[in-house]
């Protein structure tokens, strides 16, 4: 498929725009040809399957810049034919697909108290992931993680397919150098990332492209691209971590924000009951969880070790709940007063079981609100979960190669 981008690019928002759009239009322009591949991968991507006369009504191409198209793709193991469908009249419509060994995609979640390496297929199915665990992050630690890793990752994919792998996408928290004290971590080695480009020196050590991406905004983009709730427009996306972040969805399309960083959400003001304030994720992160754990003298590691599985503190966890919930509906009432938003996703590095009671805690808060004037949104748990992350940092390399980004500036045709 024809580059049309910078290799190793840095971007705050790829996989800003959602296969889902329903206004991208192609052009029989043949100056156009990488962007209507990237079209037609977009629409195939989106539904599973197509014919071309299905592509050729969506994109208003016509049916012979279509075949090209579709004959390129194929020729390039991107897509594959389905059997074909007879109809009782006229010749059977074959249906294309997306090949899901067509591409690879390496994500890199660089966390507070945990990384995590993923290689993923074009479907953005798991192949492979690697976990590691430690107090705090420091610039040599993940680059020696993913020196290491990344062979370990690519070493069970068929030789023949080592040239598909893609990029390296990192999600990472932004500034981590200014959160120190409340990582429990110490200034002076938590300051060597105010001036370390991580993006620059893992692309000095691995031959491939590298992205880089807000870590709770690649989780949105992961949502976005490979989660189960279809068809949301517009919603606003929490991710309890470590701390607390998210992402925003308008129009079916991730905004990232002028500096990648829309929908942080750590900062955002809370009133405590007694009138002080404090910031979101002093009361919705899972750092509170851990120095909850650890004032009754309980082993905080199982929160990182294996956040699918939180055991033998259940009744701390649901302590902990009764404070994320109040706070996350304060922050849910406060962002929809902003944005007419329709929906609310909740998900979290944190077991499905404790994600379903925070969000159904939260409805409860919300709806005790004075709501004159608003339409209350519909809060649903996130689909994608623990390795959402580390998804949305491999959905960034992605999206920049194959798929329709929304800074690309067409007109309809």
């Amino acid at each position: 498929m024809p580059e049309d981008r910078n290799k190793g690019e840095t971007r705050g928002d790829s996989a800003a725009q959602s296969p889902r759009s329903k206004s991208l239009r192609g052009s029989n322009q043949s100056g156009l040809r990488a962007y209507n591949q990237r079209l037609v991968l977009s629409l195939v991507y989106t539904h599973g399957g197509l014919a071309k006369t299905d592509i050729s009504r969506m994109t208003g191409l016509s049916a012979q810049t279509c075949s090209v198209i579709m004959r390129e793709l194929e020729a390039e193991e991107l897509i594959v034919k389905g059997e074909p469908i007879r109809g009782k009249v006229g010749q059977p419509s074959v249906p294309l697909s997306i090949n899901p060994d067509g591409a690879f995609f390496v994500g890199l979640k660089v966390g507070r108290r945990s990384a995590e390496l993923i290689l993923v297929d074009f479907l953005g199915q798991p192949k492979a992931t690697l976990r590691k665990s430690y107090p705090w992050p420091t610039p040599p630690l993940i680059v020696e993680f993913v020196q290491t890793g990344l062979s370990e990752l690519l070493s069970d994919l068929p030789a023949e397919h080592l040239d598909r792998v893609a990029g390296l996408g990192i999600a990472t928290p932004f500034e981590l150098w200014n959160w120190a004290e409340q990582a429990g971590a110490p200034g002076a080695e938590m300051f060597q990332w105010r001036d370390f480009d991580l993006r620059a020196e893992l692309a000095a050590i691995c031959d491939l492209p590298v992205y880089l991406q807000n870590d709770a905004t690649a989780a949105c983009a992961a949502e976005l691209v490979f989660g189960r709730h279809e068809g949301l427009s517009d919603y606003l996306y929490i991710y309890i971590g470590t701390f607390v972040g998210g992402g925003v969805v308008l129009n079916g399309s991730l905004y990232a924000g002028r500096s990648g960083n829309a929908g942080a959400l750590g900062p955002l003001p809370i009133l405590e009951p007694d009138g002080s304030r404090v910031q979101l994720l002093d009361r919705a992160s899972i750092m509170l969880l851990e120095r909850m754990l650890r004032e009754r003298g309980q082993d905080p590691s199982p929160l990182w070790n294996s956040p699918d599985h939180w055991q033998g503190f259940e009744a701390l966890a649901d302590e902990w709940i009764g404070i994320v919930a109040p706070a996350l509906a304060q922050a849910i009432v406060s962002a929809t007063s902003v944005i007419d938003f329709e929906h609310i996703i909740i998900d979290g590095g944190l077991p499905a079981e404790i994600r379903e009671k925070i969000v159904a805690a939260t409805r409860h808060k919300v709806i005790r609100y004075d709501l004159r004037g608003l339409q209350p949104p519909h809060i649903l748990p996130g689909t994608v979960g623990t390795l959402a992350r580390a998804l949305g940092a491999a959905s960034l390399p992605l999206f920049d190669k194959y798929l329709i980004d929304r800074n690309a500036r067409f007109g309809d045709a």
